[in-house]
């Protein structure tokens, strides 16, 4: 029988050390408005634009809505709009404001390296049975203890619409086998018998969750009507540390033939984030 509770809350402006020692006993951060609103504001205003006719955001409303058919990660309509999201200087840029760095290097204790990685996740009512299962991304990103991940909300996020969910201290317990399943990614990992309880809260336009590269987390399905979960994350380590080589590749770039940097960088204007990867020494 599965338990669920809130996240348990922090705040950008709790110490460094306490924040850290949260951390490691908990293997997430929840940090209520961690990022300013308004530039989570302006990407999604700028992502939106890029998901015509599929997705758009009324005036005066909280969350995206889908006008569209559902789909999913890897569904045809996916596939057409997600390079143009993967191409906006905006989005890449996000993650690498001060802001974003200051958090990371909160966490680390020292200066962070920047997956080039970045992912945009668009969870669409109408398709229940397909959202990401509960995963490691030590396992799917190949990476130890020093990787965490960081999931920013770029509106507010209620029960209804596919909420992440992280299962309670599961980071405690190692890299766990996998088996396939259905949804993003195609794997779920074990899940030991008394591991019941998961942390799951609606969030507010603004809040970040960090979580450890060990911590079990999944997607809840989007029961809507029509809303659409519109979030974007990334992965960031110690520089330094060991970086797995496809973790310095567009994400879905692997499948999506044109999906390469030259394509995303084609329109840039600020030259400082282009390949700023290549003389990283730790790949393998």
């Amino acid at each position: 029988m599965i338990e669920v509770a809130p996240f348990r809350e922090s705040f950008a402006n709790e110490s460094s050390v306490e924040l850290r020692s949260k951390f490691s006993e908990d293997g997430y951060l929840f940090l209520k408005g961690a990022i300013d609103s308004s530039v989570c504001a302006s990407l999604l205003k700028v992502m939106i634009s890029g998901m015509e006719g599929v997705i758009e955001m009324p005036v005066d409303s909280c969350s995206p809505m889908l006008i569209s058919e559902p789909f999913v990660e890897a569904d045809k309509t996916w596939d057409r709009i997600y390079p143009q999201l993967q191409s906006l200087e905006t989005f890449h840029q996000f993650f690498h404001t001060s802001e974003v760095l200051g958090l990371m290097k909160r966490i680390l204790n020292t200066d962070p390296f920047v997956y080039p990685m970045k992912m945009a996740r668009i969870a669409t009512p109408g398709k229940c049975g397909f959202e990401t299962p509960p995963h490691q991304d030590a396992y799917s990103h190949h990476a130890g203890p020093a990787m965490a991940g960081i999931w920013v909300a770029l509106h507010d996020v209620d029960e209804s619409m596919g909420r992440l969910a992280i299962l309670d201290r599961s980071h405690l317990k190692g890299v766990r086998e996998v088996v396939e399943s259905p949804g993003v990614g195609g794997v779920q990992c074990k899940i030991f018998s008394d591991e019941k309880l998961w942390h799951v809260s609606n969030v507010e336009r603004g809040d970040v969750i960090i979580f450890a590269s060990q911590t079990v987390h999944r997607a809840e399905p989007n029961t809507s009507e029509d809303r659409v979960r519109v979030s974007v994350d990334t992965r960031f380590c110690d520089y330094g540390s060991p970086v797995f080589s496809t973790n310095l590749e567009p994400h879905h770039g692997w499948r999506i033939e044109y999906l390469n940097w030259e394509y995303i960088y084609r329109n840039w204007n600020d030259e400082s984030l282009k390949y700023y990867w290549l003389n990283y020494e730790n790949v393998f």
